[in-house]
Formats: C-alpha cells, sequence, structure tokens
C-alpha cells in the first residue's frame, strides 16, 4: 500500500498576532508544548524579534529589548501540505496557545512572501550585532554628560555620528567651548 495521507511538505514562516506583552510567555508556552506534544517536526522555530536599546537612568547605563514587532510572534511550521490542504495538528496547536489571539491574516493563514522573511531575519541579524540608543540625538540639542570625566557638564551636541552612535559634543571647560567626543549613553537631553 502507496497511499500517502498527507503528503510532505515544506515549513514556512506565519505571522501570528499575539496578546499585546505577552510574546515572551506565548514563546515560552509553544516550546514547552513543542517538546511535550513532540511536535518538533511540524513546528520548527517560534521567534520575536527584539533590539537592544541603551540608556541613561539614573545616571546608569541600562540595557533593555524591545520587541520590533509588539502584538505579533513568527513560527516556521508545516501548516499545509504539497496539496496545499491545511495541517490540523499545528493549526490547532497555534490557536489553542494562550495568549494568542489567531493567525495575522485570519482562519485561513497565508506563509510569508520569502522576501518577508528574509527582511525580517537580516533585520534581526542586524539588531542582534548592535545597541540601539533609546534616544536619538540632533544638532543643537542641550545635554547632559551623564557618564566619563565630564560627567555633570552641560553642553549642546554639535555633531550627530548615527553609524557609530556617538555624539560630538561642546561643553564648558574653563571658560572656554571644548568639542568632546561621547557615546549616546553618556548624554541625555536636558
Amino acid at each position: 500500500m502507496n497511499e500517502v495521507a498527507n503528503p510532505p511538505s515544506e515549513a514556512r514562516w506565519f505571522a501570528v498576532h499575539v496578546l499585546s506583552g505577552q510574546e515572551t510567555n506565548v514563546k515560552r508556552h509553544m516550546m514547552s508544548r513543542i517538546k511535550t506534544e513532540e511536535l518538533g517536526e511540524v513546528v520548527q522555530e517560534v521567534i520575536i524579534p527584539t533590539e537592544r536599546i541603551s540608556e541613561i537612568k539614573r545616571g546608569k547605563k541600562v540595557e533593555t529589548e524591545r520587541k520590533l514587532y509588539p502584538g505579533y510572534i513568527f513560527v516556521k511550521m508545516e501548516l499545509y501540505d504539497a496539496e496545499k490542504k491545511l495541517h490540523e495538528v499545528p493549526w490547532y496547536f497555534v490557536k489553542e496557545t494562550p495568549g494568542v489571539l489567531g493567525f495575522a491574516d485570519g482562519d485561513r493563514p497565508t506563509p510569508m512572501k520569502p522576501d518577508e522573511v528574509e527582511g525580517m531575519l537580516s533585520q534581526i541579524r542586524e539588531k542582534e550585532e548592535k545597541i540601539t540608543p533609546k534616544i536619538i540625538f540632533a544638532v543643537g540639542d542641550r545635554v547632559k554628560v551623564g557618564d566619563g570625566p565630564f560627567q555633570s557638564q552641560e553642553g549642546v551636541v554639535e555633531e550627530v555620528d548615527t553609524e557609530r552612535g556617538r555624539v560630538r559634543v561642546a561643553v564648558s571647560i574653563f571658560g572656554r567651548s571644548t568639542p568632546v567626543e561621547l557615546e549616546y549613553w553618556q548624554v541625555e537631553r536636558n
């Protein structure tokens, strides 16, 4: 008997709409269920694209994570077979996870396009490599130095280097305006 009930399929990425602020809990719950229900072959990956943000709080540099797509997680899974028939197991797996509102495009979800997936994954890779400052500065902004030898000095932003995350600030030292190059996290707006 060579009959196959469900022809093999290819895993594709799907956007899943979740309760805002519950992305991490939904992912944790899904990962736990993938193990306990042995669904690793059908549900392959669950990701929450984030970026690291740095800011000054109470005079100290603090790093936090910010979600790139609040209210969404992305799941790579085999939702359809080769004949475009819906696999019920992964569909119910997603729909029955606490905190999930549904697939981003309804009950007959469409896989993300390859260019959308590549864009999302390259954005994740790019954001993993660098820490983004929470506040972006502009020339002419009045700032206060929060760290380093010029701590508590006030000055004016003369130049902004967004690629390197640095600013050149004119501070007054011994009555003279002196340019000082600092990292974003070392200064805060007045």
